[in-house]
């Protein structure tokens, strides 16, 4: 078997094109001159008046040795500034993508903070931009898995501690096997496998493998639903849940998605704020967007938090949001939703202790 066969330089393709072309263009130069320029000279001579053999061929001969010389001197001078200016281009083009190309190993190697620097001309320049624009992604990228990697080890290695300390309870005889221990592990295992089914929902969602019904459905009956899905669990903690709705608006949405992220958004709320505290839905609409918001007067949450709220596993308080049971995914899960419809979900609150509001935009796509 034949080795594979390295391609050649682009930088000694393109030098080896110029001269190619130089060399066809002198050619064709001096091929036009030797056949077309004698028979024009004589017919102006003739035509102005000198016919005599003698003066003719005199003068051709001059026109000849005159024509070959300033030809031969203009094609080398002008077959040395293209090489040369081919030359020199070919030597920042090439320097140019050998950068490129040592950044790109390099990144390849895992050292993504490497950075490019912009080139003299349009077409390198944004070659180098974009290059330095998906580097950054990369790294982005890279950041986040590994969080995602040491958020997830830690996540999993809770449930597994609590198993493991009741399970050498039973071998030491310090519990007796019953209910309560079975109770202890079933919690645990439920709280993996709420993980894992969190952790697949929003990778298909960010990645747009979720499966959406969609169709046109009113937003007030959407926030009445969830309110009342979740008012049981209000009215126990002590805390007031009102609705607001809008005019009658329709979204072009998957009702059990949507009401999923509702949903959250409430637990989130119901999660964070105190007891005698109050709740609000809010609807409302634009010529070109309809926001669903949940405003609460609770925990809040403070500037440098708001940016990563939406995080997987980001968590505001990590020790009180584990004690309640969230895995720590939720929002995360409803971004995910909102962008697959088009829309977006966005946080503010003025800071701890004063509330946040949660707003879910979704694009109008009707009136009724």
């Amino acid at each position: 078997m034949k080795p594979e066969q390295q391609p050649g330089s682009l930088t000694t393709r393109l030098l080896v094109s110029q001269i190619g072309v130089s060399v066809a263009m002198a050619l064709t130069m001096v091929v036009v001159a030797v056949i077309a320029g004698p028979p024009l000279f004589e017919a102006h001579m003739l035509e102005a008046g000198h016919s005599s053999p003698d003066v003719l061929a005199h003068s051709e001969e001059a026109f000849t040795t005159a024509g070959t010389l300033a030809l031969g001197m203009g094609l080398a001078i002008a077959a040395t500034g293209a090489i040369i200016v081919s030359v020199l281009i070919s030597r920042r083009l090439r320097r140019s993508l050998t950068d490129l190309g040592e950044a790109a190993a390099r990144i390849s190697d895992g050292d993504y903070g490497l950075r490019v620097a912009s080139a003299d001309s349009r077409e390198l320049a944004t070659l180098a931009d974009s290059f330095n624009a998906m580097a950054g992604k990369l790294a982005t990228v890279e950041g986040s898995r590994r969080r995602l990697l040491t958020d997830l080890a830690h996540e999993i290695r809770t449930p597994l501690a609590s198993m493991e300390i009741c399970v050498e309870s039973l071998e030491d005889g310090a519990i007796e096997p019953g209910p309560e221990a079975w109770a202890i592990l079933a919690d645990q295992i439920e709280r993996i496998a709420r993980l894992a089914e969190d952790l697949g929902q929003v990778s298909a969602a960010e990645e747009g493998r979720l499966n959406l019904e969609r169709r046109p459905t009113d937003a007030n009956a959407l926030a009445e639903a969830a309110v009342l899905a979740a008012r049981d669990g209000f009215e126990r903690k002590g805390i007031q849940l009102e609705l607001h709705p809008a005019p009658k608006v329709v979204v072009d949405v998957d009702p059990a998605r949507i009401g999923q992220v509702l949903g959250n958004l409430l637990s989130n709320a119901l999660r964070h704020t105190r007891s005698g505290g109050h709740v609000e839905v809010e609807v409302e609409a634009d010529d070109l967007w309809v926001s669903l918001r949940v405003l609460d007067d609770g925990e809040g949450i403070a500037a440098e938090h708001l940016s990563r709220v939406f995080e997987r596993f980001y968590r505001v308080d990590a020790a009180r949001d584990r004690e309640h049971g969230g895995t720590g995914v939720g929002l995360a899960i409803s971004r995910a939703i909102a962008r697959a419809h088009g829309g977006e979900l966005t946080a503010a609150s003025p800071g701890p202790g004063k509330g946040t509001t949660i707003t879910l935009h979704l694009p109008r796509t009707g009136r009724t």
